[in-house]
């Protein structure tokens, strides 16, 4: 194929210095203590090699960036998603994300939930995304494939460590395995789609908790947590971190505070916050604690809990800083302590008819003459985006079905049994045992790998 061409000898020293490195050192030891390269007089030395050896860093340095590919349908976005498009910039420097076409998504796995416009929408407004293809294909085909390495200069094709499969039965992403250009990252285990759907179909079976007592309500959401479809996520420092810019508002920086649920993250969420972003120099975000979610809207809600919603919110590029979990009324000191130049507030917003008596959240920053109301770009709600699931229940109880299934057998593999892990350690031990018996030998294949790796590195750094 023609893009395996566009690859000479000298893209090897790019992507493998070390191996370069070790391999033109380990020649020049030995000709200098045998007579192996004394007939090689075009052989370099030792002390020409190495300033070569820098230059290479050098050239390093000079070349493109590398470009990663990372595809999927991103219906009903989540901190998982998000996660993996983490991971994915990780291996490249710039990110170029396809989002799947409806009709590929239908002939797949069934309806998508969202349009494309809003799953556009939510993978531009993450903030290590580069550039988004729309009507991405849903398997990598030879054509697409070809079209990302030569139009879009992708060097490496990304996925997650789950299995992706065609109705056939076969890989998405064998093409890219098979030429050599796919990398691999992590599930953010926890949580999916499949698991977003099954906790709003779950919500439809129980009791609307509107007008009811305290106690009931308390009940309710007991139940409610204990379902089979809450959250499993574990929250860290560690990845609030990764999720973070990492740097506070300027000296002068007029700082735009906006607050909400920010449940079920949706293309509304991103224009509103863009919007704000635009007011000020540093938007800082209040996410709402559960409790107050499950006052204003019910016992049922919020579908993700806290830190769901922080970790999504914190993705999104036009945010800079968040509170996790907020206080619903905003006060004079909360004003001076985050130095808050403006407060906004969206026309689109589901609290307005659920405030059940509560006292006006904005009513301090009304007294001071910097409280504003935002124009929605986006009719769109959490709500909505559930009754779209309400409405078509049937079709995706059956999908669910069919996608727990999958993910059930898939950790299930995951977890080697003990017999697999005994038989892998057997055969450490008797590789060690093997590379102790040949130490006078000539090195085998594996041993004189990792030395020329070894001694790349001394040499890329200097060392030697």
């Amino acid at each position: 194929m023609e893009y395996q061409a566009n690859y000479s000898i000298w893209d090897g020293l790019y992507y493998h210095p070390h191996l370069f490195g070790g391999i033109m050192l380990t020649a020049a030891l030995l000709g200098l203590s045998t007579s192996y390269l004394s007939g090689i007089a075009c052989f370099p030395t030792i002390p020409y090699m190495l300033p070569y050896l820098g230059n290479l860093q050098k050239q390093k340095s000079g070349k493109k960036r590398i470009r990663v590919y990372m595809d999927g349908c991103f219906d009903l976005m989540h901190y998982g998603h998000a996660n993996a498009l983490r991971q994915a910039k990780a291996l490249g420097d710039e990110l170029v994300v396809g989002v799947v076409s409806d009709e590929e998504i239908i002939k797949n796995k069934g309806p998508p939930v969202l349009s494309m416009e809003e799953r556009l929408a939510l993978v531009s407004g993450l903030k290590w995304v580069d550039e988004v293809i729309a009507n991405a294909p849903y398997a990598i085909t030879e054509d697409f494939m070809n079209s990302l390495f030569k139009e879009h200069k992708i060097d490496y094709i990304i996925h997650g460590d789950d299995p992706c499969l065609l109705p056939d039965g076969s890989d998405a992403y064998a093409l890219a395995k098979n030429v050599g250009r796919y990398k691999q990252i992590k599930r953010t285990e926890g949580v999916s789609s499949t698991d977003i759907v099954g906790r709003i179909l779950a919500s439809m079976e129980d009791k609307e908790v509107n007008g009811e007592s305290n106690e009931m309500s308390r009940r309710s959401i007991e139940s409610h947590s204990k379902s089979k479809h809450a959250s499993n996520f574990l929250p860290t420092s560690r990845r609030i971190v990764q999720f973070s810019n990492g740097k506070g508002p300027g000296p002068n920086a007029r700082v735009v505070y906006i607050d909400g649920a920010f449940d079920l993250f949706h293309a509304g969420h991103v224009e509103i916050l863009k919007s704000a972003r635009q007011l000020g120099d540093f938007l800082l975000v209040g996410i709402y604690t559960d409790e107050t979610v499950g006052q204003q809207r019910g016992a049922h809600f919020p579908l993700m809990h806290l830190h769901e919603r922080s970790l999504s919110v914190l993705a999104c590029r036009y945010v800079d800083e968040v509170i996790i979990g907020a206080p619903w009324e905003i006060t004079k000191d909360m004003i001076a302590t985050f130095n808050i130049s403006t407060v906004v507030h969206g026309t689109v917003s589901e609290s307005e008819s659920t405030l059940n008596g509560m006292v006006d959240p904005y009513s301090v920053p009304k007294s001071m003459g910097i409280f504003r109301i935002l124009e929605s770009p986006k009719n769109i709600t959490t709500t909505s985006v559930a009754q779209r699931i309400k409405a078509n229940h049937e079709i995706y109880e059956k999908r669910n079905e069919k996608k727990e299934a999958s993910e059930k057998k898939f950790y299930e593999e995951r977890k080697a049994p003990a017999t697999e892990i005994a038989v892998s350690l057997a055969r450490f031990a008797f590789r060690r045992k093997s590379d102790r018996r040949n130490r006078n030998r000539l090195p085998e294949h594996s041993s004189f790998r990792r030395w020329l790796n070894i001694s790349g590195k001394w040499c890329c750094q200097g060392l030697v």
